[in-house]
């Protein structure tokens, strides 16, 4: 059997979706009804992820006609995707019905990992206070958990715990947890997970108002960036906004210019965040 989940790439949903079909190929995945409808509740989110909605809903109605009686991790993953979706398109109300029975389902089958999931999806959805104390209790449960896949949430935790902070404007707070969350990562010499670590604790300098700190460190994943050939919009958009800060206009222009060039293109923004880039685009060609 095929430990499928590790064939998610989150930066390349429709590569991932290819290789989910190449596994639903398997002998196993053929002869195994619960492997296989949990291989397709990924492949839903592969749509998700892209704003196809429709054809993510479409594919977990067909998951939930085989859902066999008795509940199962398949049961507990067709409910989380299907929340997503609903989150992902704006529908919240609908997305928290199902995160509740994820999270239910998942804690009979003693499933820690997706429970957690579920919790820190509750987490997302909710009001800062109860994202707080979501987040926490979800932390707590990873951490005593000795179950590895629960152990692996605690990075996205730290992290969504430190937003839940900063969305209240208590940055010190923010920025203590989002520095524990970069330690977390460090010990797991995750580059791609270091570098969004690095950016959250800038982000946070930032809004200390700890500017010279929050540059060097968003120069340095700009020069990372650089390196590897993965140029990151975000960090040009934190150069931007810290150099604009600093009175600098021509290098402030400069990276707002190289935020929109590579924000404008992604489609979650164009649907939630049309403010956002729009001040992007303005402070573009100030």
């Amino acid at each position: 059997m095929q430990d499928f989940d590790k064939l998610w790439n989150y930066n390349d949903p429709a590569a991932t979706e290819i290789k989910f079909r190449e596994a639903l190929l398997d002998s196993f995945a053929e002869e195994n009804i619960s492997y296989q409808l949990q291989l397709l509740t990924q492949i839903a989110r592969t749509y998700s992820l892209r704003t196809m909605f429709a054809e993510a809903h479409e594919l977990l109605n067909e998951v939930e006609k085989q859902l066999p009686a008795a509940p199962g991790a398949e049961h507990v993953r067709y409910h989380l995707e299907r929340g997503r979706t609903f989150n992902s398109s704006g529908k919240k109300a609908e997305a928290k019905t199902h995160f509740e029975q994820a999270r239910q389902i998942a804690a009979s089958l003693n499933e820690d990992g997706y429970a957690i999931d579920a919790i820190h999806m509750l987490a997302i959805i909710a009001p800062p206070d109860e994202a707080i104390r979501l987040n926490e209790e979800a932390i707590i449960f990873a951490e005593s958990s000795n179950n590895e896949s629960a152990k692996r949430w605690l990075g996205s935790l730290y992290n969504n715990l430190g937003w839940s902070y900063f969305d209240k404007a208590e940055y010190e707070k923010a920025l203590s947890i989002f520095l524990r969350a970069l330690q977390w990562r460090e010990e797991r010499k995750s580059p791609d997970e270091i570098f969004l670590a690095k950016w959250c604790v800038a982000r946070a300098l930032r809004a200390l108002s700890h500017i010279d700190d929050a540059i060097k460190i968003q120069l340095a994943l700009f020069e990372e960036a650089v390196t590897t050939g993965k140029p990151d919009g975000y960090v040009h958009e934190e150069l931007g906004e810290l150099f604009l800060l600093k009175n600098d206009k021509l290098k402030s222009s400069f990276h707002f210019e190289k935020a929109y060039e590579l924000l404008s293109q992604d489609k979650f923004l164009q649907l939630n965040e049309k403010e956002r880039l729009a001040r992007i685009k303005q402070m573009a060609s100030l």
